[in-house]
């Protein structure tokens, strides 16, 4: 069961709240999809297929081939045409005129991120843009108090479950990978995010 944003929805000052990249800001399954059909022939893929946050566990793909595909988006994001999901730049621009805005994910390495940032966002917005790269989904409760946040924005359940235990208000951003996997709020776009936020 997800809750409905009407239980979320007293008002996140843009300062106070945090957002994972991929699959929050960034649209890396549809990256994934593409390139698992252009370079590897696996075409027919859907993101309603893609029901596990590992996605060779519900795919008919090997772990090997999976973690290649990623880690061609994660060192080139900007080379591998990951697309913003729809409303994230108008967003998150709008919110740095109130806020500086941090992004904090579980890649290893910041560069691609802010390359990929600088691609798509205004450069005054851009500037204002924080991005924490930790390397661990686990160790992000740690770096969102770091930041001074109070709430945060991810779509893999495991986090947000692991955060809202730590004290972490934690709100979950659908996706077919955490449909049925926590009784958390959640939001199922930017503009929902928008309403919370401005």
């Amino acid at each position: 069961m997800i809750l409905p944003l009407a239980s979320v929805h007293r008002r996140i000052a843009p300062g106070d709240i945090g957002f994972d990249f991929d699959g929050v800001v960034a649209d890396t399954v549809e990256a994934f999809i593409r390139i698992a059909c252009e370079q590897h022939g696996l075409c027919g893929i859907r993101p309603e297929d893609i029901t596990h946050f590992s996605p060779e566990q519900c795919l008919p793909m090997d772990a090997d081939l999976v973690e290649s595909i990623f880690l061609r988006i994660l060192k080139d994001s900007v080379g591998t045409g990951l697309l913003p999901m729809p409303g994230a730049v108008e967003v998150l621009s709008e919110m740095t005129g109130q806020a500086t805005v941090t992004i904090i994910t579980a890649r290893p390495e910041a560069d691609p991120v802010h390359h990929w940032l600088q691609r798509f966002f205004p450069s005054r917005a851009y500037r204002r843009i924080r991005v924490v790269a930790m390397g661990d989904h686990d160790d992000k409760a740690r770096h969102i108090r770091m930041s001074g946040l109070s709430v945060f924005v991810d779509d893999r359940a495991e986090t947000c479950l692991q955060l809202n235990r730590e004290g972490i208000r934690s709100i979950v951003f659908s996706q077919p990978w955490n449909r049925d996997r926590h009784a958390l709020p959640a939001v199922r776009s930017w503009e929902e995010i928008r309403a919370l936020c401005l």
